[in-house]
């Protein structure tokens, strides 16, 4: 075992959890480590004549907490410095070498070489496999992530893979990210990444992952029971505002009316997952050029 620095030792001393502490804690447990390394170690550098590279799962953990914390290369590198906490969780030491900021944007740009963003989300899917996932239905969603639309950059110009789009009275640019969601646990089982002004229904297939027998939706998704493959699914979808209104008055109303409450009622739980992504992980904005960083980043 390492010997620990000072700080270390005190730190390790102190009674007071934080919350960090208690989410890194818990994402050690629930996280499928050993699937994720013999996903990655095929492409990670091997020791050679050169510097060794840092173990793969120091890095791994490191890129994890860059993305749950919202975190510039340089600002994870100085996180890693200053909060002992992180270092525990990516197992450093300030008696050893820290992974510098190079080393962070290096690990970054091998996963998304690799095209490995997706794998991962699929091998953490083994949850479902664990029972987690119950299968009785799903929800889909989507949400806009803003993108910088400034053209004071070195190419003078937009991120050409991000477009704006319009949703209410109010104009945005950037990105969607689509999620599927289960109804019962919660977890998020499939992550697709579209510019902004792709229509929802469009990405409806490609979050099933086939085993639900009903899919709940907002308005946003009409007409997604014609476009999928699937046939035979339940789509529980919202009706539009509008066509409710202009109903008239009187029981068949009402009756529609609770209907559309108990189906809100449902996909409310979808939007736990967008809080913790833009409130807790503070992914308001994409950080990086493309969509594919866009992909690992999510």
């Amino acid at each position: 075992m390492d010997q620990m620095s000072f700080g270390d030792g005190e730190y390790a001393s102190k009674r007071k959890r934080t919350r960090r502490e208690t989410f890194l804690a818990e994402m050690e447990q629930v996280i499928p480590w050993t699937i994720l390394l013999n996903l990655i170690e095929p492409f990670y550098p091997k020791a050679g004549n050169g510097r060794p590279p840092y173990p793969l799962k120091v890095m791994l953990k490191v890129h994890l907490m860059q993305n749950w914390f919202g975190l510039s290369d340089p600002a994870m590198e100085e996180s890693l410095y200053e909060i002992a906490s992180m270092r525990q969780f990516a197992g450093l030491s300030l008696t050893k070498p820290i992974p510098d900021e190079t080393t962070i944007l290096n690990f970054r740009r091998l996963l998304e070489t690799y095209e490995l963003g997706a794998d991962i989300l699929a091998r953490v899917g083994y949850l479902s496999r664990k029972g987690l996932m119950l299968k009785r239905g799903m929800i889909v969603d989507a949400t806009i992530i803003a993108a910088p639309s400034s053209t004071k950059n070195a190419d003078g110009e937009r991120d050409p893979e991000m477009h704006q789009t319009k949703k209410g009275e109010q104009w945005y640019f950037g990105m969607k990210a689509h999620i599927g969601v289960d109804v019962d646990s919660g977890l998020v089982h499939t992550v697709t990444t579209t510019p902004a002004n792709e229509a929802d229904v469009n990405e409806a297939d490609y979050l099933l992952h086939g085993k639900e027998p009903v899919v709940h939706a907002d308005a946003g998704y009409t007409g997604a029971d014609k476009r999928t493959a699937r046939k035979g699914l339940d789509w529980q979808i919202a009706r539009k505002r509008g066509s409710v209104k202009e109903l008239p008055e009187g029981d068949k109303k009402r009756e529609i009316e609770k209907e559309e409450k108990r189906k809100a009622g449902i996909r409310a739980r979808v939007e736990h997952p967008f809080r913790v992504l833009k409130c807790q992980f503070g992914y308001v904005k994409v950080r990086f050029k493309g969509l594919v960083l866009a992909a690992v980043q999510n």
